[in-house]
C-alpha cells in the first residue's frame, strides 16, 4: 500500500474520529433524536435523485438502514445527548465487532476462529472494565444506550453481509433513505413538535452556528467524503491491510475531545479501551485467518475484510 494511500486511510479516520465532536455540537441545539432523521434526510434527498439505487433484495436495504443507520445512531446520539462522554462514545462502539461475531455465529450459524472468540473475550472484558467504572460514577444509562447503539450496527453489519451489494457506495447512500421518517415519528412522538420547531426556528442564529457547522461536516465530511474515500481505498487494496487504520477512530475521538471539550478519563477507562481494542484486532486478525468464500466463514463487523468492502462508512 502506497505511503500516499496511508496518509488517506489515516486522514478518513481522522475525519471519522472528529466526527464524534461534530456529533457533540449538533447535540447542544437539536434534540438528539430529531438530529438522527435531519442527518440522514440531508443525505437521503441528493441521494434519492443522483444515486442509482443498488443492486441488493429490498429486505437487506431495509435491514442495513434500520440496523447501522436509525437503531446505531438512536442509542448513540441519545447515549450522548444524556451524558455519554464524547470520547468515550467513540470507543465504546467499537463493541460493534464482537457483537457481529456472535451475532453472525448465532443467527447466520457462521464459524468463528479460535482466535476471533479469544479477540470477542478480551473484549467484552475491557467492555466490562469501562461499563463497572461508568456504573461506579452512577453514569451506566449513557454507556448502555451507546452499547446498544454498536448493536444496531452489528445487526446492520448482517443485513450488509447478506446484500453483497456490486457497488457498497451506493448501498452505503441508499441506507440513508431508511432512517428519516421512523426517526421523525419518534421524535415528534417522544421529543414533541414545539421542540422541533424552536431548533430549527433558532438554526440561523449564532448561538446556533456550531451545531449547524457540525451537521454539515457530520454529512458533508465525514459521510460523503470520508466513505468515498474509504470505498475507492478498499477497492484497491486488501481489507485487511485497510482496516486497521479504522482503529485510530477511537484513538482521535478520544484525543479530540480531551483537547477541545476538556474531557478526562480515568485509569479504568484507559485500560478497559486498551483492552477493548486489542480484543477487536485480534477478533480481525482471526477472522482474516477464515477460509475465503467458505459458507462458513466469519460474519462481516466492524473491523472484517468482507464487511469493509462493502460497508463505507462508520458511526461517525
Amino acid at each position: 500500500m502506497p505511503i500516499a494511500h496511508r496518509a488517506l486511510a489515516g486522514a478518513v479516520a481522522v475525519m471519522w474520529g472528529l466526527n464524534f465532536l461534530a456529533i457533540h455540537l449538533s447535540l447542544q441545539h437539536f434534540p438528539p433524536l430529531f438530529l438522527v432523521a435531519l442527518r440522514f434526510a440531508l443525505v437521503a434527498v441528493p441521494t434519492v435523485l443522483l444515486v442509482p439505487r443498488p443492486d441488493v433484495p429490498l429486505r437487506w436495504l431495509l435491514g442495513y438502514g434500520l440496523g447501522f443507520g436509525t437503531l446505531q445512531f438512536l442509542f448513540l446520539y441519545w447515549g450522548m445527548s444524556a451524558g455519554m462522554p464524547t470520547g468515550l462514545a467513540s470507543l465504546v462502539l467499537q463493541a460493534s465487532a464482537p457483537f457481529t461475531l456472535v451475532l453472525g455465529t448465532l443467527l447466520l450459524r457462521e464459524r468463528v476462529s479460535r482466535r476471533g472468540v479469544v479477540g470477542i473475550v478480551v473484549a467484552v472484558a475491557g467492555l466490562a472494565i469501562v461499563g463497572s467504572h461508568e456504573a461506579a460514577v452512577a453514569s451506566v444509562v449513557p454507556f448502555l444506550l451507546t452499547l446498544a447503539g454498536a448493536l444496531g450496527w452489528a445487526f446492520g453489519n448482517l443485513a450488509n453481509r447478506q446484500a453483497r451489494p456490486s457497488n457498497p457506495l451506493h448501498l452505503a447512500l441508499w441506507m440513508s433513505v431508511v432512517p428519516p421518517l421512523p426517526m421523525l415519528a419518534l421524535s415528534l412522538a417522544v421529543e414533541g413538535p414545539a421542540s422541533i420547531g424552536r431548533s430549527l426556528a433558532t438554526a440561523a442564529s449564532p448561538a446556533a452556528l456550531p451545531a449547524v457547522l457540525g451537521l454539515v461536516y457530520t454529512v458533508v465530511i465525514a459521510t460523503a467524503v470520508g466513505s468515498g474515500l474509504w470505498t475507492w481505498l478498499m477497492a484497491r487494496h486488501p481489507a485487511g491491510v485497510v482496516a486497521p487504520f479504522s482503529m485510530l477512530v477511537p484513538v482521535v475521538g478520544m484525543s479530540a475531545s480531551w483537547l477541545f471539550l476538556h474531557e478526562r478519563l480515568g485509569a479504568a477507562e484507559l485500560v478497559g479501551g486498551a483492552v477493548v481494542v486489542t480484543g477487536v484486532l485480534l477478533g480481525a486478525a482471526g477472522s482474516r485467518r477464515a477460509r475465503p468464500g467458505s459458507a462458513h466463514s466469519v460474519v462481516g463487523s466492524a473491523h472484517d475484510p468482507e464487511p469493509l468492502t462493502s460497508r463505507p462508512s462508520t458511526a461517525g
